[in-house]
């Protein structure tokens, strides 16, 4: 693999601090290979061998149709990922002032590790919604890409047991300050000025009418280690997936169909009309499969990877994991198994990619994890796919550290051995 891909990497991970902005690219990114944009309220005529995406929301789902006249006749090939990271979002009315400084109410998103957010050099992004001066409603990503806004610690000096134990009130430890003086502005004042900034058209921001913004970590996505075997960044839970899975797929040149789905919303249950329990991946197959008795039988000879990072075994605390189940960075994907179906991963399944893995020049290699016995087990969208559509699917990820903080760490290696292993099962 090219040092370059892995750099463009990077630069896709700064670029999209918000599941907004992270479709965007991929979008940019299908668009630049000769991908065709579909709208989901128009009728879709699809065409053999040609390359198309649709997009709900912060959700996308890009494919590429088989070279049969029957599509039906080709095999599906599919990976899932989801776009969506932990973080704190600014709440609808977020103007909270005292002592002179204007902080802002926040809502934690998914399970995010809390006490990393203190002391970073913040940022904020998204999506707003206004009335220009015409009276046109307008719906637009902004990013005001430069520190903003700061969660300061208490000083130990007055918290003397907080290296002994610190647990975080989200309620009233969270705020960001982001000005302060003896005038503060309202916050959608400052919303208005960014959007001026940002926007080259002439019409002027009449009315903030609402806004679905987070805030994020200023600091760069990075190679760190003496031989830059690791990556570190925010949100590679699950953009690393993500970014891998379109790559893999803009550069498919197989005679089967290929389809990446990114869903939105996993972090919180994907309960939504774009996450894994809406609708978006079923309306899509009924659109490539119009029949149903065809379908089915597409959907029954399909295989399904469910990218998400999972738990490398970290060294200063290694007794969190099962014995014998510690996937080392660096050393391949994992396999995730679970027996309560938490991944959905079958002994069937995990057979069947180990032998890709193996297929075509040198092996990527594979590890397994299983969560301890007497510990719970997170979830995917694998599990939720899989009921939903009858798909077999295997559970599957690059070993991670720090997963859910602000700023998480994953192999370089992984990243190639993830790319290859995709390439693989497309063509598989």
């Amino acid at each position: 693999m090219s040092l370059s891909i892995l750099h463009d990497f990077l630069d896709f991970l700064d670029a999209s601090p918000t599941p907004f902005h992270a479709v965007e690219n991929l979008k940019q990114m299908l668009d630049e290979e000769g991908f065709t944009e579909l709208c989901e309220r128009d009728s879709w005529v699809l065409q053999r061998a040609r390359k198309y995406y649709v997009i709900r929301g912060a959700s996308i789902i890009a494919f590429v149709c088989g070279d049969q006249d029957e599509i039906e006749n080709c095999p599906l090939r599919l990976i899932g990922a989801h776009t969506d990271s932990p973080c704190l979002k600014i709440t609808p009315l977020p103007d909270r002032s005292a002592h002179s400084y204007l902080q802002l109410g926040i809502e934690v998103y998914g399970g995010a590790l809390l006490n990393p957010w203190f002391d970073r050099d913040l940022s904020i992004a998204g999506q707003v919604s206004y009335l220009n001066d015409d009276g046109e409603l307008i719906s637009r990503l902004i990013n005001f890409r430069r520190p903003v806004a700061v969660i300061p610690s208490l000083a130990i000096h007055l918290n003397r047991d907080v290296n002994g134990k610190k647990s975080v009130n989200p309620q009233t430890e969270l705020r960001p300050i982001i000005t302060g003086g003896d005038k503060l502005p309202a916050f959608r004042d400052l919303l208005k000025r960014q959007i001026r900034l940002e926007q080259s058209k002439n019409s002027d921001v009449a009315e903030i009418l609402d806004f679905d913004l987070c805030l994020y970590d200023t600091q760069r996505a990075a190679l760190v280690g003496m031989d830059n075997q690791f990556i570190t960044s925010a949100r590679l839970d699950n953009l690393l997936s993500c970014f891998v899975a379109i790559w893999s797929l803009k550069n498919y040149s197989g005679s089967g169909t290929s389809l990446v789905v990114c869903n939105d919303h996993e972090e919180i249950g994907s309960r939504s009309s774009s996450g894994a329990l809406g609708t978006l991946l079923n309306d899509v197959l009924v659109r490539l499969y119009p029949h149903d008795i065809a379908r089915q039988q597409v959907l029954r000879r399909a295989i399904m990877i469910s990218a998400d990072n999972a738990h490398g075994i970290h060294p200063n605390y290694p007794s969190v994991h099962d014995e014998g189940h510690g996937p080392i960075i660096n050393r391949g994907p994992v396999l995730k198994f679970n027996a309560n179906q938490r991944y959905a991963t079958s002994s069937k399944g995990a057979s069947w990619l180990r032998c890709v893995a193996k297929s075509g020049g040198k092996a990527v290699p594979l590890q397994s994890f299983v969560t301890r016995a007497d510990m719970g087990c997170g979830s995917t969208i694998g599990p939720l796919t899989a009921s939903n559509s009858g798909i077999e699917v295997i559970d599957l990820g690059v070993p991670t550290f720090a997963m859910h903080s602000i700023r998480e760490l994953a192999g370089a290696e992984d990243f190639s051995y993830l790319m290859a292993l995709f390439d693989r099962f497309l063509k598989a």
